[in-house]
């Protein structure tokens, strides 16, 4: 079973569609304990950075994903679900903390480069860990699909698995041990989202 978690994001049917449709056993959870069980966890987003570490601590998720990613299963990251892996966010002079399982901060594309903000737009990814699991099947510069206005600057360079160019060069993905995260919407992305989905669940068998 693949728990997905529910706090309150609006993208949680679409994400919850493409695992079923790769053939995955999905639940969705709303609390800690429900994750126990399950081979691993999802955690899905859209909208602001301090919503959703808010959203996670009333309903005690932020310490029960920290457990379920200690115990070694697969847990991914997606949008804001991927930002919420970092210590803090700049957007709309955030207060809330991150999960902070990586070093980092999420910052806001810059005006100045003449792009909209925010990218709400197919773009390319550029692969710097083609060994990532999540990635196997995928070829460099295939398009995957973007809504956000911030990104995550990992501290660590190493953890990088995808890059993307939006008038700045930034990362799309990170994978580090069992933890994936795209910013990129993987159940939005069309075929190349969907082996992203089924390398996931692959790893949950």
């Amino acid at each position: 079973m693949i728990a997905l978690i529910d706090y309150g994001a609006g993208n949680l049917r679409s994400v919850y569609k493409a695992l079923k449709f790769v053939d995955a056993d999905v639940q969705i959870v709303t609390y800690p304990e429900e994750m126990k069980d399950a081979r691993a966890v999802v955690l899905p987003g859209v909208g602001a950075f301090d919503d959703c570490m808010n959203a996670l601590q009333r309903q005690d998720l932020i310490q029960g994903a920290r457990e379920f990613i200690r115990t070694g299963r697969p847990f991914l990251g997606i949008c804001v679900g991927y930002q919420a892996l970092f210590e803090k966010s700049e957007e709309f002079n955030s207060c809330a903390a991150g999960l902070c399982l990586f070093g980092g901060k999420v910052v806001r594309f810059k005006e100045e480069s003449g792009l909209k903000v925010p990218q709400i737009v197919w773009n390319q990814l550029e692969i710097t860990r083609p060994e990532c699991p999540i990635l196997a099947g995928i070829t460099a510069g295939s398009y995957v699909y973007f809504v956000h206005s911030f990104y995550p600057q990992p501290r660590d360079a190493s953890i990088v698995a995808t890059e993307t160019v939006y008038g700045e060069r930034f990362a799309s993905a990170v994978w580090k041990d069992n933890i994936f995260a795209t910013q990129f919407h993987p159940e939005k992305s069309q075929k190349v989202g969907l082996q992203i989905l089924k390398n996931f669940v692959s790893l949950a068998e």
